[in-house]
């Protein structure tokens, strides 16, 4: 005998319980998840909600959000149920010490991923596993035994040069000026340094003048879609066995970031097949301390990624800055004519020893990375299971073990008015120059530049890459404003800026070039 269907009522009535205890099982975790932090301040919803923080995100301001709400309600504010941000870098520097039990959080880090399930040396969370990866990474990233390391960036700093010169108007002359988008031209300049440092192989963006094989416009459309699913919060779906695939890129794609892969993994197969022996680069290096396999691959296309946008973005700021302030700008190239004038720099590109005795140029490149962080990634950490009692402008707070904990850049570096002055938003290379002869300025200074210094990281997370990114940004800040003036297109509207997952993404950055004689 057939039973009768249940009336929708009916349907309801059974799964009411279900519904309610599914309903109190969220609101429970929500009250625990709001008192467990209820003694941080944060913007409202942020006990209960992710909502501010996705917009956030969404809006390619995260930065600013960021250094708002440190700003308003101190150096460490709560900006979801389980997230706290601060810009104290005492405490930052602790979360990242060497020794630290912290860890990286996979809410961020794993959403940074290129490929599902496939880790590199900034996306591994196990603290363990990333220091025996880093450590085999680390000889390649120094350029210890890359011997032609310097000689190979000027290789390109030359290439750069040429490329300008090609827009450039001649000195006295009253033709019309031909404005150039340096937000293009500079990460050209970034991404043949890193392929050649790297890979061992240059990609010729310089020569070529054009982004030969799209790694510039696929690179912007993965960080445009990786930012989007992480403000959504659904990240976490590429986990997924079966749908993790299906919506990642693929080296099968004809265009975007999976093409990008697939051109990367042609040149680290090509490599694999060579003797290290034959050609000494970063690429060659990994391979002798025993990377091997996919981490190759995944390392390879890391290096591509962090080690060209991050140095362009720095690059592109402290060009803007000094084009921006014509005090700033007539007092660097004074510096810079007379140490060609000395004869440091006559035959060929200026050495990077000669450019870090410059006093003027390293207090430029120092407070342009200070008061425009070229990186303004969350960095998510997680509070080890214990919890941690730290001390932060001289308040005692208990962080419940678990809790995530990040990095607000903006008001760490730009907005630091207790350690840089009042004037802390204002680009002043002259704050740098301090009277050491008297003790506190002395001690001031070590804070300043120990702070400044947290931008390529600290500790156990140190930025690799460091050095590599130093060289190129003092060859190329000197050999732009040696050989050529540089003036705004468009001063009230200099570029256009969106924060992608703590990355730059820079456009329209015109800018009117001056052969210099």
């Amino acid at each position: 005998m057939e039973s009768e269907p249940l009336e929708l009522g009916e349907v309801f009535q059974r799964l009411y319980p279900i519904l309610l205890l599914a309903a109190a099982y969220t609101l429970i975790g929500r009250i625990r998840e709001y008192w467990r932090l209820r003694h941080f301040r944060g913007p409202p919803t942020t006990g209960i909600s992710w909502w501010w923080h996705s917009k956030a995100v969404f809006s390619g301001r995260a930065h600013e959000y960021y250094g708002n709400a440190t700003e308003k309600y101190g150096p460490i504010a709560r900006v979801a149920p389980n997230h706290l941000i601060t810009s104290d870098p005492e405490f930052w520097a602790k979360c990242n010490a060497v020794r630290s039990p912290y860890r990286r959080a996979p809410w961020y880090y794993h959403a940074a991923r290129f490929e599902p399930g496939k880790d590199n040396v900034f996306t591994e969370c196990d603290n363990d596993s990333h220091d025996a990866r880093r450590k085999k990474m680390a000889s390649g990233y120094s350029g210890k035994e890359n011997p032609t390391l310097e000689s190979s960036i000027d290789t390109h700093v030359k290439e750069l040069v040429e490329l300008v010169r090609k827009y450039a108007t001649p000195k006295a002359s009253t033709t019309t000026s031909k404005p150039m988008d340096l937000a293009r031209k500079i990460p050209f300049f970034t991404l043949d340094v890193i392929s050649h440092v790297g890979l061992g192989e240059a990609f010729g963006d310089l020569k070529a003048d054009e982004d030969l094989k799209d790694y510039l416009t696929s690179s912007e459309q993965g960080l445009k879609i990786s930012n989007t699913t992480f403000a959504m919060g659904i990240a976490w779906l590429r986990e997924i066995p079966i749908i993790g695939p299906a919506i990642s890129p693929s080296e099968k794609d004809v265009s975007g970031f999976g093409r990008m892969m697939a051109e990367a993994r042609k040149i680290v197969d090509g490599r694999k097949a060579k003797s290290t022996e034959s050609k000494s680069d970063m690429l060659a290096s990994f391979v002798r301390h025993g990377v091997s396999g996919e981490n190759l691959f995944q390392e390879a296309f890391e290096q591509i990624l962090a080690g060209s946008d991050t140095t362009a973005a720095a690059i592109r700021i402290i060009m803007l800055y000094i084009t921006s302030h014509p005090r700033v700008y007539a007092k660097l190239q004074t510096e810079i004519d007379e140490a060609v004038k000395s004869g440091i720099a006559l035959s060929g590109v200026v050495p990077d020893a000669e450019t870090r005795r410059l006093p003027y140029l390293a207090a430029v490149i120092r407070e342009g990375l200070r008061v425009h962080p070229p990186v303004v990634n969350l960095f998510s950490r997680i509070v080890p299971e214990g919890g941690d009692v730290v001390t932060i402008d001289g308040k005692e707070y208990h962080i419940p073990g678990d809790t995530m904990v990040g990095y607000a850049a903006w008001s760490m570096h730009r907005n630091n008015r207790a350690l840089y002055g009042e004037d802390a938003h204002v680009f002043r290379p002259e704050r740098w120059f301090i009277d050491e002869s008297i003790p506190e300025e002395k001690e001031r200074l070590a804070r300043m530049t120990k702070t400044n210094d947290l931008i390529f990281g600290y500790g156990r997370w140190h930025c690799l890459g460091q050095n590599i990114a130093l060289i190129e940004i003092h060859k190329c800040i000197f050999e732009l404003f040696r050989h050529f003036d540089l003036a705004l297109t468009n001063p009230q509207q200099p570029w256009h800026t969106f924060n992608s997952m703590g990355l730059w993404e820079i456009t329209d950055m015109w800018v009117d070039v001056t052969e210099r004689t």
